[in-house]
């Protein structure tokens, strides 16, 4: 997340700078040197989900596992955050990391970037859950039906993480061109 000049700074809180370039407003995230997330798929075909309160759109989201880099750490790599992130939300740790691939989150909106990664080789390690700040619940849904799954969360009033997808199409195809 980078200051390009000509970069005007309107407000800045704890954790994001609504910055101004030009006639467009955008939000940057403070602290941070990077956003990661995780298709964590257990080898009989199911992929594991978190589900958490985001205020922002007042509901809970199902997501993939996902988290800051740097956050507490500068000199923290994005796989070392991937791997932190997937324990501390869901429990798990994987023998098998592969870098997916980087994207912008919402490119109108905020200068975030992602990484995703695919994680494979789960072993349960702990309780997961996320931190004393979250309180997520976790998923374990087989992506053969993941549409069906996400059409009755969604029927339930429960909101969907459009990354979701991104990230499952990417490990997917990654793991079928592997074949």
């Amino acid at each position: 997340m980078s200051e390009v000049k000509g970069t005007d700074t309107v407000y800045e809180g704890r954790f994001l700078r609504l910055a101004k370039r030009g006639t467009w407003e955008y939000v940057s995230r403070k602290g941070a040197t990077g956003v990661v997330a995780i298709v964590a798929l257990h080898d009989d075909g199911r992929l594991v989900l978190v589900e958490q309160l985001r205020p922002p759109v007042d509901r809970r989201v199902v997501e993939l596992p996902a988290g800051l880099a740097g956050d507490t750490d500068n000199t923290e790599s994005l796989l070392v955050a991937a791997q932190r992130e997937l324990e501390e939300e869901t429990g798990y740790a994987a023998s098998n990391w592969q870098r997916l691939f980087n994207g912008y989150s919402s490119a109108g909106l905020t200068d975030e970037a992602l990484t995703f990664f695919l994680a494979t080789g789960l072993t349960r390690v702990g309780p997961g859950g996320g931190d004393s700040s979250e309180e997520i619940l976790l998923h374990e849904v087989p992506v053969k039906s993941l549409l069906a799954w996400v059409a009755e969360r969604t029927r339930e009033g429960i909101g969907v993480d459009a990354k979701l997808f991104a990230g499952v199409y990417a490990a997917l195809e990654m793991m079928n061109s592997e074949k």
